[in-house]
């Protein structure tokens, strides 16, 4: 991804987004449900509140996507086309993530009902927040992360879930998908960053923006046991 990369500024960004990458990563492995997975006591049912807590960041999830891109002047022309081209790729993504939960045993009404947990509450209305505002470019750190956790995460969470509840690969498609498609929207995410990042402080708006969106997503899953 360095290699897209056209000018300083921006190699820089990147490298910051990386180290909040590794301190988003060391956050995760400290919250319960996902240090149960990588311990070997994973069970169906935190897979099912796992899938219960994420449907209500995932629905909204298009919502501060499309909001950020109607945020974007004409002079962000490009930009608002790619950020709502990701809308469009993101907006169905939920009725997977529904699809294992009812195959899994839950109740399609029960996942349909669900309320954000106090993470996922903070979560989205920062989202929103920043979202809404002029030319809201420090949108691409948030998108890194959550994509970045479907590139890097999704298929090795999917496989240890698998491998724990021996579910045969067939009630992890939600996962697997993100895991198999995200590397080309964070690639996206790079040209982006190479274009509007060219000055310092849209450099510390975009790292500010992924730092809080990380501290959050992992109180998101720290409510689980909450």
């Amino acid at each position: 991804m360095h290699k897209t990369m056209d000018n300083a500024e921006a190699q820089q960004c990147l490298q910051s987004l990386m180290r909040v990458w590794f301190d988003f990563e060391r956050r995760l492995n400290r919250v319960p449900i996902i240090q149960r997975l990588e311990n070997g006591e994973f069970t169906q049912q935190d897979y099912l509140s796992l899938l219960l807590n994420l449907r209500q960041q995932v629905i909204e999830g298009s919502r501060w996507i499309t909001r950020s891109a109607s945020s974007f002047d004409r002079h962000y022309s490009e930009i608002r086309s790619q950020v709502i081209n990701h809308a469009k790729d993101e907006h169905r993504d939920y009725l997977l993530l529904e699809q294992d939960f009812v195959a899994l045993g839950g109740d399609l009404a029960a996942i349909q009902a669900g309320a954000r947990n106090i993470g996922s509450e903070a979560l989205h209305g920062y989202l929103m927040y920043r979202a809404s505002r002029p030319n809201p470019v420090d949108m691409i750190g948030a998108m890194w992360m959550i994509e970045g956790l479907g590139e890097k995460m999704a298929s090795n969470w999917a496989d240890r879930i698998d491998e724990l509840i021996a579910l045969g690969g067939e009630k992890t498609c939600f996962l697997r998908y993100h895991g198999h498609n995200d590397a080309s929207h964070l690639e996206t995410f790079c040209h982006m960053l190479d274009s509007v990042c060219r000055e310092s402080t849209t450099h510390r708006a975009i790292v500010k923006t992924a730092q809080v969106v990380a501290r959050l997503y992992c109180m998101q899953l720290d409510e689980i046991d909450g």
